[in-house]
């Protein structure tokens, strides 16, 4: 169902034709068991929304995924001067500012790593300009693991000899040299922007710990403290010597995550200890070792954790003068409020949040478990919670593992997880599930210094968001629940409206020039 008001866009300068002329349309579709498709890339043969160009006066542009048919299809259409008889209504008012966005971007795991390197190299530049060129997604913002995490092929740390509180034996391993250090150069090499990278840590070396283990529920040992201060201290360093600029850290990847059986590297950090340590050692330690000017982010958690974790930290005047934001993770976003963060915010509006995580699981089937190829609800659950996050505070969104295989793996607790993108190193291919074009339509269109602005709709069906740009652009993210194609009103300010009809299940972005 196509708006009369609305037509495609032919021109080159919105779309990228990367495929070969055989494929059919921009998106080379494969359809597994589930709902929608996945857009699948070789060596020869990428998908790619391109560079977005400005609409001329007095038109939009509007960009379309659906459940049906399209990944990020462009079409225009004249801005009109009353609203139509649509059902839904979306009001975008530019005065109503809020917070500036940072950006979006994902985790270079040791997972992901192996994952990019299975591919051939014309392969895997299609995968990264994928996620980092103009071309694609834009992302801009990485996180890196400081050591090993549950996605990575073996349990280690960057110093595992047994009591080595000097840290004699500390070093970089395989995994930062071959699947972090040289991906995330290349991600920095292509972007058009800069890239903001961030470490976080999931367990100190086990003889540091109360347990003896990297999982299990110990805790960082008091007698420690300054020397795992060091450690990440010493990561900070050897990163930088390694020509990554880095831009953040968060001390400690979910810190309470404590029952008996969990079985992802973990170390307990209640939140006055996380005050005490912040306060006492690692801060004192990273100012003087000259990396002051990190972006320290307390909790790394879920949002059941706010603001509670953070009030110890943020009430007191020397551990907060070490923080400069909040760090939340998606997984319980379903189950308590949004409200949360604006209680966090409220305890110091001076600090940003940002969400550092998310994934979906693998789901079993008769084989074992697998990642579920084009599942669109799960595209459709991810971009459901960017916009409420965004509409919550959130300066942006920081995905899990960039890629994973077709098990969801490697992992080397035995778990598997879903992905944006899923590699089949076998047939030297990947596919771009749903969840990577939800993220896409935000990415793309919502850019590090863009100002959030109000956009209310008057549906439940239907859930939005909007950035106000410095030219005067408004872009606006707008994601349709309906099973059936919504006629829409967006009223910009009042006095420009678009009258379109949105695709049943869809997500959608539009760019409105200055008026």
């Amino acid at each position: 169902m196509m708006s009369k008001f609305r037509q495609r866009l032919l021109f080159a300068a919105l779309f990228v034709f990367a495929c070969s002329p055989e494929v059919n349309g921009h998106c080379w579709e494969r359809t597994y068991d589930q709902d929608s498709f996945v857009c699948f890339c070789n060596a020869t043969c990428c998908d790619e929304p391109g560079i977005l160009a400005a609409p001329e006066a007095g038109t939009f542009a509007h960009y379309v995924s659906d459940r049906a048919e399209f990944r990020i299809e462009a079409f225009t259409g004249p801005i009109e001067d009353a609203a139509g008889s649509a059902p839904a209504s979306v009001a975008v008012d530019t005065t109503q500012t809020y917070q500036t966005i940072l950006g979006f971007g994902g985790a270079y795991t040791d997972a992901a790593g192996e994952n990019f390197n299975s591919l051939s190299p014309e392969t895997k530049e299609w995968l990264n300009r994928a996620y980092w060129s103009s071309e694609g997604n834009e992302y801009n913002i990485i996180r890196i693991t400081i050591g090993g995490s549950d996605c990575s092929s073996r349990p280690y740390t960057l110093d595992d000899v047994e009591g080595d509180v000097e840290l004699v034996h500390w070093s970089l391993q395989p995994e930062d040299y071959n699947y972090k250090i040289p991906n995330v150069k290349e991600a920095i090499r292509m972007s058009n922007e800069e890239v903001l990278v961030f470490g976080s840590p999931w367990s100190p070396p086990a003889w540091m710990k109360s347990n003896n283990m990297l999982n299990g529920t110990g805790y960082l040992l008091r007698e420690n403290w300054q020397p795992y201060a060091n450690y990440i201290v010493k990561w900070a360093q050897a990163y930088q010597r390694e020509g990554i600029p880095l831009w953040g850290l968060t001390p400690q990847n979910e810190p309470l995550d404590q029952q008996e059986e969990w079985v992802i590297n973990a170390c307990r950090w209640y939140p006055d200890e996380m005050r005490d340590w912040i306060r006492d050692y690692l801060g004192p330690s990273l100012v003087a070792a000259g990396f002051g000017g990190l972006k320290m982010m307390n909790d790394d958690f879920n949002r059941e954790t706010l603001p509670y974790y953070v009030e110890p930290c943020f009430a007191d005047p020397d551990c907060s003068k070490f923080v400069d934001g909040v760090a939340v993770h998606w997984y319980s976003d379903d189950f308590y409020p949004p409200e949360l963060l604006l209680e966090t915010r409220d305890l110091d509006p001076s600090k940003f949040l940002l969400y550092t995580e998310a994934s979906n699981p693998a789901v079993r089937g008769p084989d074992g478990l697998y990642a579920p190829l084009g599942n669109w609800e799960r595209g459709e659950h991810y971009l459901r919670n960017i916009i409420e996050a965004l509409n919550y505070y959130s300066v942006g969104w920081v995905d899990w593992n960039l890629a994973l295989d077709v098990y969801g793996t490697p992992q080397w607790i035995g778990d598997h997880l879903d992905a944006a993108v899923i590699v089949n190193a076998t047939a030297d291919e990947f596919y771009k599930q749903p969840m990577f074009y939800a993220l896409a339509h935000v990415s793309k269109f919502f850019k590090r210094g863009d100002v959030r602005v109000d956009a209310i709709p008057t549906l439940d069906t239907i859930k939005a968001a909007a950035v106000l740009k410095d030219d005067g652009t408004v872009a606006v993210v707008v994601l349709n629940m309906a099973e059936e194609p919504t006629g829409l009103s967006i009223s910009v300010d009042g006095t420009r409206f678009i009258n379109v009809d949105l695709e049943a299940k869809s997500f959608n972005s539009f760019l409105v020039p200055p008026a």
